[in-house]
């Protein structure tokens, strides 16, 4: 990203920097296309002051580089052709802590992979610093939020008393930003921010199961049984792990056209029933309990953290408000809790 020595300014507010943006490039940013359901899309021309959402919304930015599905390569019967998808510049405005940090997980999963990388390598991220705890979040937790990191994000903003602080907080950012008119920051703003950060994160429920949770599942100690009566209430419907801004499995298929074929890879779910069955019929996660098991503890696992750095969940909360089990995070990690005493 050429990150550089943080720069700080004041802006009025962010749509002034969403406009300057859009003189340039296209500008994904979540819109409430009707309540309770946001969405990214392609904001440039649009008149949006009033529609940067605070809350963290339902839906990730991550199939704004890793797509739901896409061809990567045709053959017409005679030539093998890579189809890489063409892309211009363009911006993803407002994102939360926890989806940035998604976003720099997936760039280390996907880090060789051309059709994720030619999206990524044409994004500026603008991130936006959590003020107050979102529904069911527990960034805190996970070492994912509620602050914006400076290596996860081009530029950042921050409300401070009637305008926003701008922090540039890599050299594409910088650019980004060239001939925009800005005042410079006041002396006392970082320290402001570093308070509303710190009252934020004081605001978080207790999350003594979140905590106790995630060590039972690094030490992998509840036995199968546990695992067998939570996954009854698995639907294997996917909705966790298309949510999930870490989620990054996927599957192919082959669809036949007039002089060939197209194969097109597409998200696949790890809580699929057929998701590891080999060719042989033999299914090593044929049970929903050892689909469930496999979820969470690769999730929180000494070889994610040793991999990535850091856990493959950020504490987003989006499994729970979108599992008709009732077995996303908090309720799994309560349960996981009651099941040790």
């Amino acid at each position: 990203m050429g990150y550089v020595e943080i720069e700080s300014y004041r802006i009025a507010n962010p749509e002034y920097l969403r406009r300057h943006l859009a003189e340039t490039q296209q500008v994904y940013q979540q819109v409430e296309v009707e309540p309770g359901n946001s969405q990214w899309l392609d904001m440039s021309a649009e008149e949006v002051s009033d529609q940067l959402l605070m809350d963290r919304p339902l839906t990730s930015p991550k199939s704004l580089f890793f797509a739901e599905q896409e061809n990567v390569f045709s053959f017409d019967g005679e030539v093998f052709r890579e189809t890489l998808p063409e892309v211009e510049s363009f911006v993803v405005f407002g994102v939360h802590s926890c989806d940035l940090t998604g976003i720099a997980y997936q760039d280390q999963f996907f880090k060789d992979d051309p059709y994720y990388q030619a999206r990524r390598q044409k994004a500026l991220l603008v991130g936006i610093d959590c003020v107050k705890p979102c529904k069911q979040g527990f960034c805190v937790a996970v070492d994912a939020g509620p602050d914006v990191r400076a290596n996860t994000a081009d530029l950042i903003l921050h409300p401070v008393e009637q305008e926003w602080l701008l922090l540039v907080t890599s050299e594409k950012g910088r650019k980004a930003i060239a001939g925009m008119e800005c005042s410079d920051a006041q002396t006392d703003d970082q320290s402001t921010r570093a308070e509303n950060i710190k009252q934020c994160q004081s605001q978080f429920k207790d999350l003594y199961h979140i905590e106790t949770g995630i060590k039972q599942l690094l030490d992998d100690s509840l036995p199968s049984s546990f695992w067998e009566e939570a996954g009854i209430q698995c639907l294997s419907c996917s909705g966790c792990t298309s949510l999930c801004p870490t989620c990054s499995c996927y599957s192919t298929r082959e669809l036949p056209d007039d002089q060939g074929f197209n194969q097109q890879r597409f998200w696949d779910s790890c809580l699929y029933e057929a998701f590891q069955r080999e060719a042989s019929q033999h299914n090593p996660s044929k049970q929903a309990g050892s689909r469930l098991r496999r979820f969470w503890t690769h999730k929180f696992s000494q070889s994610t953290l040793n991999t990535f750095g850091r856990y493959g969940c950020v504490g987003c909360g989006r499994c729970d408000m979108t599992c008709p089990g009732v077995i996303g995070a908090h309720a799994i990690m309560k349960r996981m809790v009651s099941y040790g005493e």
